[in-house]
């Protein structure tokens, strides 16, 4: 038997200590791009309202250059992904504002759109003692915490070319003793479980999709369900959502009709991620498209089943990916206007315009603020609730693509230029 393959027990334990840690420290670490939970949110207190350039900021550390990916913070520790001209770079920073090194993991960064992205859009992730790392080169690499290799692998030497118009920008996701990696492209769709102390392929899945031209491409990251009966993995891409089984892949349930055949654009593709909380999965779509609340308790084809869709709604983000906060779903959609829908029944309360720029990075919460972050360096704070009211507007005057991290009591910004601290 392979030694190396997932044990539910470990996983579980694992599991459990994470959120034991989570809800038992006085600082919660920001291990992954959507947090501890993997749902935007924290549990820090006295995270400040109001910042500019200057004011309310603790260090400001310049980087070599820009990215879309996510800091993670665990303890002291902040990392990151960065272009550094053709290079591609994965950098330790301590919460002191000083970076403690830096590795040059391959080259051949590409960008694109414009200024929209480049190679290092994939966000990294850490288990607190082992860092995952991929770039949209396909290069896929486990470092410790002292900046050594533990392994790596080359994903396109494996796995095919990449076929995807603006880079591969997905996320891998960690759980347990799993790095499950989603590659949806014209290439080829797959999901594959590298274990985490060896980089071994444990599962790989096919991914069968009817999708058509670009919309086979997905720029989503995979995501984790769990409650205390059920756990799975979550697939976002080519026109559908799929449920898989943590342990071997298999298929346990998919969703189309994300993507309605009347009037199918074939150039729109998947770019927010699901976001999966005990009782619900919501499920965003592409431009124009809907969002989708689903039960997590389906098998096969739930496409047409009512009995596992909790509600529909007409307007997706697109871009950014779901929020829930109090029984309440937060869409940022790219143009700045957030959208409040009822959790339970997906009754809108309303529809507002905060920053009428792009917003391409994943709102978050934490001490009954919501951060919406925008391309233009402004960040909007809202509050929570059924009505709309903004509490500040703050802006750092640098392009912001990132999704802020949130830990010891402070938020990490990461521009196109620098990393920031604001707080304390």
């Amino acid at each position: 038997m392979n030694d190396n393959r997932p044990n539910r027990s470990s996983l579980l334990i694992g599991i459990s200590f994470l959120f034991l840690f989570a809800a038992s420290a006085a600082a919660e670490n920001w291990p992954s791009w959507r947090g501890p939970r993997r749902d935007g949110t924290s549990q820090e207190k006295d995270i400040p309202s109001k910042w500019s350039k200057t004011e309310n900021v603790a260090w400001r550390l310049p980087l070599p250059g820009p990215a879309g990916s996510t800091p993670i913070v665990w303890d002291d520790n902040i990392f990151l992904t960065t272009a550094d001209g053709d290079n591609l770079v994965f950098m330790c920073i301590g919460t002191d504002g000083k970076e403690r090194w830096r590795k040059l993991v391959g080259d051949g960064n590409k960008n694109v759109r414009g200024d929209e992205g480049n190679s290092a859009a994939p966000s990294p992730s850490t288990d607190g003692s082992q860092v995952y790392v991929m770039f949209a080169t396909g290069d896929l690499v486990c470092y410790d915490f002292q900046g050594n290799v533990k392994w790596r692998t080359d994903l396109q030497a494996r796995y095919g070319r990449f076929k995807i118009g603006f880079g591969m920008a997905t996320s891998p996701m960690l759980y347990g003793r799993n790095l499950y990696v989603q590659l949806i492209h014209d290439g080829g769709h797959k999901v594959i479980a590298f274990g985490t102390h060896n980089g071994r392929e444990n599962w790989i899945q096919e991914r069968p999709s009817d999708a058509r031209a670009e919309c086979r491409h997905a720029y989503a990251s995979p995501q984790i369900y769990q409650d205390p009966e059920r756990q799975f993995l979550l697939t976002h891409g080519a026109d559908y959502i799929v449920a898989h089984d943590l342990f071997t892949g298999n298929e346990l349930w998919r969703c189309g009709n994300l993507h309605p055949a009347s009037g199918y654009n074939p150039t729109l593709r998947f770019v927010s991620s699901p976001l999966a909380v005990p009782g619900m999965i919501v499920v965003p779509s592409a431009k124009k498209g809907p969002t989708v609340a689903l039960k997590p308790d389906g098998k096969g084809d739930i496409t047409d089943k009512p009995a596992h869709h909790i509600w529909r709604h007409g307007v997706t983000p697109d871009v950014p990916s779901p929020l829930l906060v109090d029984s309440l779903v937060y869409l940022c959609r790219e143009n700045g206007n957030l959208v409040c829908l009822d959790a339970a029944t997906g009754e809108k309360y309303y529809e507002e315009r905060t920053n009428p720029t792009r917003h391409r990075a994943s709102p978050v919460y934490a001490d009954g603020k919501i951060f919406l972050i925008a391309r233009d360096g402004k960040v909007t704070v809202v509050k929570p609730g059924k009505k709309f009211e903004v509490i500040a507007q703050n802006d750092i005057e640098e392009p912001l693509a990132s999704s802020p991290a949130i830990s010891n009591g402070r938020i990490y910004l990461r521009s196109f230029e620098a990393l920031y601290a604001i707080g304390k």
